[in-house]
């Protein structure tokens, strides 16, 4: 049967559910962040992208495309991160016009202190309520969503 929306039934309902499914997710895995470590899931993020880079560094567009966010987004969490002395920039070497975020070690040690509270809600909230076959077939199914196939090591288990 299809609904207004041109959509199934059934497709609405995977819809739905992979909605609730991130947003929950999320919720659960910044809370656990902010309480224990006053780190957003944001903010993770970009010291996980960054320690996973070679010299710790990139330039900031390439930064705003593997976190997700506008360019402008990411130049206000920047700021916020550089102030707390996390992220450093510099001018890009090979292009005047280029900004680098940098990895600090202050950074460095604030992600190494937070990974171990991700990973364990990573599989609290989501690996841990599967069977390794699911977990194996949820990321070949949300593979097919992403152009790249996902990122490995995005939650940062390479530290």
């Amino acid at each position: 049967m299809t609904t207004s929306t041109g959509l199934s039934s059934a497709e609405l309902t995977a819809w739905r559910t992979f909605l609730r499914a991130h947003a929950t997710v999320v919720r659960r895995l910044e809370h656990e962040l902010v309480q224990e470590h006053d780190l957003p899931l944001a903010s993770y993020d970009v010291l996980v992208q960054l320690s996973e880079a070679p010299d710790r560094r990139l330039r900031m567009t390439e930064l705003a495309d593997r976190v997700l966010l506008s360019r402008s987004g990411l130049t206000r969490l920047a700021d916020r991160l550089e102030r707390d002395g996390l992220l450093a920039r510099q001018a890009c070497p090979s292009d005047a016009r280029g900004t680098l975020a940098v990895l600090t070690d202050a950074g460095l040690e604030r992600l190494r202190a937070a990974w171990p509270t991700h990973l364990r809600g990573v599989a609290e909230h989501v690996t841990g309520k599967l069977t390794p076959d699911e977990v194996v077939q949820l990321s070949t199914l949300l593979g097919k969503l992403v152009d790249d196939g996902g990122s490995p090591g995005a939650c940062g288990a390479e530290l």
